[in-house]
């Protein structure tokens, strides 16, 4: 074969593989969107229109920053961290170091509240995460002292469904990079086999490390660093985890997913799903992406909104565009932060500075 005709099949190589690339980029935008709120269908107000919401909390209790959702081992009922509420207006987050209001709820499918628990013992609520048994993990990413001077933050604490404290891994108010402390943990998912994952580092500067321990809390080891490269991170905000194991992670401010194996081995980088803030896998393998923070200043030609796929294709096939900072102009304006599904396929998106825990059902 000639240098010259190598050459022309090179370029039409890359050619083939730039137009693959950004028809996928168009796809992750413009596909199809066959979701649609509850709260219009509920109303009686026709697809797409926004009714009363789908969920009431009790006693008037004001309505916060929605931090991690996740369907309970039923498959029915939804736990999600609600940031206590108050005085603070829309487009700024809650916080509950103050307040004698249970941050972790468990709604029925009715949107009633049937159960809730943690009061006083968070500030700032992040990740939520139910494992097979039904047990409940939330980690604390806030840091400092109660009013009544009990330090709070740096942890991660598993409860039983009934709010029973089982175990904590860190300790309260002290940031660290070693085996049992962490700085501002973002999110923990248990494996199968009871193994415990934890995403350590809300922010660029945090710790950009994946910790794992044994199902008892016993340290077994971390791996990730801060950076740009194949296995750093920037901010690990989420950790799903696919049926066939692979750990994938939410590292938001590398625009990108981060996928490792469960023994820390980097196996890819996915950028066609957003900016992404949480990160939900079915065991279908279906694969739903909240992006919150895509916009003209933070990710140049991404919109936000919730991206749908295949977790074995990498393929986006749907896109729902989130109404509420669209064109995206503004930074940290509104978009799903946090994203779980039930087993009949709908979906809930906790909006942490519009205080909106969202449903959507696919209607097609």
């Amino acid at each position: 074969m000639s240098s010259a005709i190598r050459k022309t099949l090179i370029q039409q190589f890359y050619l083939l593989v730039t137009l693959v690339f950004s028809i996928s980029a168009v796809e992750a935008q413009s596909g199809r969107n066959p979701y649609r709120p509850a709260d219009g269908l509920q109303a009686g107000s026709g697809p797409g229109r926004i009714g009363e919401m789908w969920m009431q909390l009790p006693d008037g209790r004001p309505m916060g920053s929605p931090g991690g959702v996740n369907i309970d081992a039923d498959g029915e009922h939804l736990w999600a961290i609600i940031r206590c509420g108050g005085d603070a207006p829309r487009g700024s987050q809650t916080y509950c170091d103050d307040s004698d209001l249970n941050p972790v709820l468990k709604f029925d499918p009715e949107g009633n509240v049937v159960d809730e628990f943690g009061s006083r013992m968070f500030a700032w609520p992040h990740g939520l995460h139910v494992d097979s048994d039904g047990n409940v993990w939330v980690t604390e990413a806030g840091s400092g002292e109660s009013p009544s001077g009990v330090p709070f933050g740096h942890q991660v604490f598993k409860f039983s469904a009934s709010g029973e404290l089982l175990m904590t891994l860190g300790e309260a108010g002290v940031s660290g990079s070693g085996p049992n402390h962490f700085t501002a943990p973002s999110d923990v998912i248990t494996a199968p086999n009871g193994d415990i994952f934890v995403a350590d580092g809300h922010n660029q500067d945090g710790n950009n490390r994946i910790v794992k321990y044994a199902s008892d809390g016993t340290y077994i080891m971390d791996f990730g660093e801060t950076g740009y490269g194949p296995g750093q991170m920037l901010g690990p905000h989420a950790l799903a985890m696919a049926p066939d194991g692979r750990l994938f992670v939410a590292d938001r401010w590398n625009k990108r997913i981060s996928i490792f194996n469960q023994d820390g081995n980097f196996l890819s980088h996915w950028t066609q799903f957003g900016m992404p803030s949480d990160i939900w896998i079915s065991g279908d393998g279906t694969i739903y992406v909240a992006d919150s923070e895509s916009d003209m200043t933070q990710n140049p030609g991404w919109e936000k909104g919730i991206r749908i796929g295949d977790v074995e294709t990498a393929w986006v096939d749907y896109f729902i565009l989130d109404t509420g900072d669209n064109p995206p102009i503004t930074q940290g304006g509104s978009g799903a932060e946090s994203i779980t599904v039930d087993r009949h396929g709908s979906i809930f998106a906790g909006e942490p500075r519009p205080q909106e825990l969202r449903k959507y059902i696919r209607i097609r």
